[in-house]
């Protein structure tokens, strides 16, 4: 695969690892119509065996890695809002036929941290942290917990959600939503794939649908609810007026 430069993301190949790179830190890396299909894209090709691609790393900028959903898209009632094709995104990552890393520097927010829970590994420097803002705004993550859950445990992830409040890297680290952490995450990463890049692709894939199954295909079976779920939630006119109103006066719900 040639490398590519989207709207939204940057993906290379060298030597069966395919670097996934959001690019668009000055809007929080937000999750938009353009990455959601971007990034599809850029999976399905990594799936292909003639791809030679073993490895996906994930990663955003220095100060930045996903903040979450588009809220201006909701906002101006974008049409492309449905939550399936992010789902399906996730599950590929925590599923697909390859390790999942990812490499988190700054802030991971709302599906931002969806990303990072779907990936097989995540790697971070002491800069990171993790929240789930939605209850802020009358919402809850149902579409991120099914991924959470799976990595830290529900009570993790139940504090996570009503707390609101960031998650530190240490902190992180030691409730297992990261794997590894240290002051680069380059050298990190460059550690890791010494020993990933040996693995074999088709034992690295029959080991993920051996997990997925032994799981009890977790994911699958929480995909109707947490669809459903979303689509109600965004459905409220309520929820979506405090979003129209935050985007546009960044106020929260409750401010005057």
């Amino acid at each position: 695969m040639p490398d590519i430069r989207g709207e939204t993301l940057t993906a290379r190949i060298d030597g069966g690892v395919c670097r996934l790179c959001f690019t668009r830190p000055e809007a929080g890396n937000t999750i938009t119509a353009a990455l959601v299909t971007e990034m599809d894209a850029a999976l399905r090709r990594c799936e292909d065996p003639a791809s030679g691609v073993s490895v996906v790393v994930l990663e955003g900028a220095p100060d930045v890695f996903c903040t979450g959903g588009d809220f201006e898209g909701i906002a101006d009632d974008a049409p492309s809002n449905d939550p399936e094709p992010l789902y399906d995104l996730w599950q590929r990552l925590a599923e697909g036929p390859f390790v999942s890393v990812a490499v988190v520097r700054g802030r991971a927010n709302a599906g931002g941290v969806g990303f990072v829970a779907a990936c097989d590994l995540v790697l971070a420097e002491p800069s990171a942290s993790f929240s789930l803002s939605e209850l802020l705004f009358g919402l809850y993550p149902a579409c991120v917990l099914p991924f959470l859950v799976r990595r830290v445990g529900r009570q993790t992830a139940h504090v996570m959600t009503l707390t609101t409040q960031p998650m530190g890297a240490a902190e992180a680290l030691r409730a297992g939503l990261v794997d590894a952490l240290d002051e680069a995450a380059e050298p990190l990463l460059r550690r890791h794939l010494v020993r990933l890049r040996r693995l074999a692709r088709p034992a690295v894939a029959r080991y993920k649908q051996y997990t997925a199954e032994m799981d009890g295909a977790w994911l699958a079976a929480r995909r109707p609810a947490a669809l459903a779920a979303n689509r109600e939630m965004f459905a409220d006119p309520a929820v979506r007026a405090g979003i129209r109103r935050y985007v546009r006066e960044m106020k929260f719900p409750w401010e005057d």
